[in-house]
């Protein structure tokens, strides 16, 4: 084989992963970027976490977090926080949780509910988060 023929090949064989990897077909497109953007997001998110002038704890917490009627697993669920950024309006104590002590954080979920998500759901450096006032 020629060095012409060489370098076509090489060529075609470049614009064909070229073109796979445009159309979302072949190695380079099983690789998506969207995680990697999350990945370096998500600290962002949950950097913010204090009181602001509003007297609301702004803060990062876990998507799909549950907000309950009462401070406690077992009442009644009233909704979720779907987002990864929300804000508290007070805290007070309730049952024990996987974060190792009794806050529970009073706040409108994304339902337009109202109800108490464990402080292990909510990003806080410490619990309860100063300068929130106690409800």
């Amino acid at each position: 084989m020629s060095a012409r023929s060489h370098f076509s090949l090489a060529l075609a064989a470049v614009a064909l992963t070229a073109g796979l990897a445009a159309t979302g077909v072949g190695p380079a497109a099983a690789v998506p970027a969207v995680p990697v953007v999350k990945a370096a997001k998500a600290p962002a998110a949950a950097a913010e976490c204090g009181v602001r002038s509003d007297r609301r704890l702004w803060c990062g917490n876990r998507v799909g977090a549950k907000g309950y009627q009462h401070r406690s697993y077992s009442s009644e669920v009233r909704g979720p926080l779907n987002t990864a950024f929300s804000w508290f309006q007070c805290w007070g104590h309730g049952d024990r949780h996987g974060g190792g002590n009794d806050i529970w954080y009073w706040t409108k979920l994304d339902n337009g509910q109202w109800g108490n998500v464990p402080a292990v759901d909510v990003y806080t450096s410490v619990d309860p988060a100063p300068g929130l006032d106690e409800c």
